[in-house]
């Protein structure tokens, strides 16, 4: 048996999220492939590794009631370039309004900078909320709205109440010139029919005229309000893309892509919202860009369970296939992985 010894930080001054194991560490034990995140039993490692977090998030008094609405943590079980083993720690998302605390490693990218893009232009984008909202609940502006509806409805009634009687009228006098070949009646007919039909067009005006009016009272306003949600939108979708080039992958390999790149090949194209702040990616990018090699990993749920799913506290899941799925199959390239039992085998003819 092998005791693993307590990994030392390059320097004093840095916080150095590597933990010491609290079990024996026995080499031979350790596994020869690299667990595959979307199926897996965690090693006994990551089970231990496991105990000292939930140890850890259950004596920080001030992450309680946030903790307790739910979180997803991930270990990571890796070896030095001495060959000593510890474990790397991870949450998903940010905690207490911060990326960064002590015990765990930092994010791939930190969008919560009081003085980075992010924050700046998301508050640019909270100010265009406000506008909309402000808008949308104009008292005038609701009540020209309500008026246009109701407008609208009414000249729909009443039209389709006038075709209505058009259309008996025509049948009547269908019926009336069967019964007659005198040409002063027919004409009398004729005469009927183009005088209801005159004054149908003549209603149809009336009412587009009326709606027209109506209309231009709310033009301006629904102006605006189409351009401020069209501004919104597209610094929105700008904003995202900006954010997702600065997540900037990497893989066993060294090799480096950015989350654009990565879901550029996937059904949807465009990463999820939240893509590469699960605990699983951050683990791993840590360990690549720290000299690591990664022997084994797990993610447990802590807390409440999530409305969309059932999940238990300190239960073991695997990795998501839509979020993590293509960003944790590129980073894991060049790594040795344990087969996925959920992925077919291909037919050997």
């Amino acid at each position: 048996m092998t005791v693993s010894r307590e990994l030392i930080p390059p320097s004093d001054d840095l916080p150095w999220p590597l933990h010491r194991l609290p079990v024996e560490v026995d080499p031979a034990t350790l596994p020869e492939r690299f667990t595959c995140p979307f199926c897996y039993r965690p090693h006994p490692l990551c089970v231990a590794a496991s105990a000292s977090v939930q140890a850890y998030i259950a004596s920080c008094a001030e992450w309680r009631d946030e903790l307790a609405a739910g979180k997803m943590f991930g270990v990571l079980i890796v070896r030095d370039r001495g060959g000593a083993v510890g474990f790397l720690a991870a949450f998903s998302g940010n905690l207490a309004a911060s990326n960064h605390h002590a015990y765990f490693v930092p994010p791939v990218y930190d969008m919560l900078q009081p003085d980075g893009f992010f924050l700046r232009e998301d508050r640019a984008i909270s100010e265009l909320n406000d506008a909309v909202a402000v808008l949308e609940q104009d008292a005038r502006l609701l009540e020209a709205r309500r008026e246009l509806h109701r407008l609208e409805q009414e000249s729909q009634r009443e039209l389709s109440e006038a075709h209505a009687a058009e259309v008996r009228a025509h049948e009547e006098r269908e019926r009336l010139r069967a019964q007659t070949t005198d040409a002063a009646e027919l004409a009398v007919l004729t005469h009927a029919s183009q005088h209801e039909h005159a004054l149908l067009h003549q209603l149809k005006r009336q009412w587009a005229e009326r709606l027209a009016e109506a209309s231009a009272a709310v033009a301006p306003q629904l102006e605006e309000l189409r351009r401020l949600k069209a501004e919104r939108h597209s610094r929105s979708a700008e904003l995202q893309q900006r954010l997702f080039a600065q997540f900037r992958m990497r893989n066993a390999r060294g090799e480096v892509r950015d989350l654009n790149e990565i879901f550029a090949a996937t059904p949807h194209r465009v990463p999820p919202a939240g893509a590469g702040e699960c605990a699983a990616p951050k683990l791993l990018q840590y360990a690549f860009t720290s000299g690591l090699h990664p022997v084994a990993m797990a993610e447990f749920w802590w807390g409440a369970s999530p409305r969309s799913e059932e999940r238990l506290q300190g239960e073991y899941y695997p990795a998501c296939s839509s979020k993590c799925g293509p960003i944790l199959r590129f980073m894991l390239q060049g790594l040795d992985v344990e087969p996925n039992p959920l992925e077919k085998a291909p037919l050997i003819p």
